[in-house]
């Protein structure tokens, strides 16, 4: 072999090297610039996007946090069953046929039991809704949720008779409370029949319910109770009820009775008190059990978390207009006053 061949050869072997090290190195930032997996979260609501829209940015912020941004790393399927109850089966089994990684459930037991119907391997985190899960079979236990269900628990339900002692703070001289609640729904069944009455027994009052069963159940209901005289008015959150929250405000004020309500909604149409967990909160904790499950835990692991943020809301327009002086002991405990 000639020097010129030689050297020739070992040039084509250099550049075979140099060829090989640069593909090597392009390679890297190539498999970087790979797309990322986007992960799909269904979100099922009872209720309207309206209605639920200052939760759901409370849920975006605490997921940005984590480091999620819509449309790089993920995607969230919105369904809204705008308080019909009937829409629930039909919403979950969407999401499921769109093979989310997770289900959101912002609503109370019917919207988790429809999910729980229609996917029994797609992780659920609970948003807050509902009565107790380990009661209404929702969950094994709260430390060790089991199944695919896991979450947050906002005792909504249990909260009945701090809102009847809220209701006495205000009206010292209450005796007599009429309560609307709709019987088709099981929490507030439980809620008329065990909790208020053991509430009512120690607070010395008197409490009478009155069924909502329609939206024509309203008008000959607010006339009985305007007869039986009630000192004041508690109305429990429902699906079906949502829609004449105006309603039921309007009447309180007509009839100057001080009310309490279970949802914030109520008390910005012009109801005097809201009594509750911190929604707020509650979502931004849903947020971190999605973080969770996306990362790879099991919602059977994750135990179910019960509220440590309550929130009380007082209008004191409305106070004034029934000619109600709020105390000031419950004042400085308010979360927010209306003026």
């Amino acid at each position: 072999m000639t020097e010129v061949e030689h050297q020739r050869r070992v040039i084509v072997k250099s550049l075979a090297l140099i060829s090989c090290a640069m593909l090597f190195a392009l390679s890297i930032p190539a498999e970087a610039q790979q797309p990322k997996k986007i992960f799909r979260v269904g979100y099922l609501s009872s209720a309207d996007p309206i209605t639920d829209s200052a939760r759901v940015v409370a849920f975006w912020q605490r997921l940005r946090e984590f480091g999620y941004i819509e449309g790089q790393n993920i995607a969230i399927e919105y369904r809204y069953a705008e308080n019909k109850r009937v829409r629930y089966p039909e919403l979950a089994a969407e999401l499921v046929r769109l093979n989310v990684d997770v289900i959101v459930i912002t609503g109370g037991n019917p919207t988790i039991k429809a999910a729980m119907n229609a996917t029994k391997t797609i992780p659920i985190v609970m948003a807050g809704g509902g009565i107790d899960p380990v009661v209404s079979g929702l969950i094994e236990s709260l430390p060790r949720p089991g199944g695919n269900v896991t979450g947050v628990t906002n005792l909504t339900r249990e909260l009945g008779g701090k809102r009847l002692e809220l209701l006495k703070e205000v009206v010292p001289k209450l005796a007599r409370v009429a309560v609307l609640y709709d019987p088709a729904i099981p929490g507030p069944i439980r809620e008329v029949k065990e909790a208020l009455p053991l509430a009512a027994r120690a607070l010395k009052l008197t409490v009478r319910s009155w069924e909502i069963r329609s939206v024509d159940d309203f008008d000959k209901v607010f006339a009985e109770i305007n007869k039986d005289r009630p000192d004041g008015l508690y109305a429990i959150d429902a699906a079906s009820m949502r829609g004449q929250q105006k309603r039921i405000v309007e009447f309180a004020l007509k009839s100057r009775l001080p009310s309490i309500y279970d949802r914030r909604e109520s008390v910005d149409h012009g109801g005097l008190m809201y009594y509750s967990a911190d929604l707020a909160d509650s979502y931004q904790r849903a947020a971190y059990y999605v973080d969770k499950i996306l990362k790879g835990a099991k919602p059977a692991d994750l135990p179910v978390e019960q509220p440590t943020k309550f929130e009380l809301v007082i209008n004191l327009k409305t106070a004034k207009q029934i000619g109600l002086t709020i105390p000031q002991t419950v004042l400085y405990r308010a979360d927010k006053v209306i003026k």
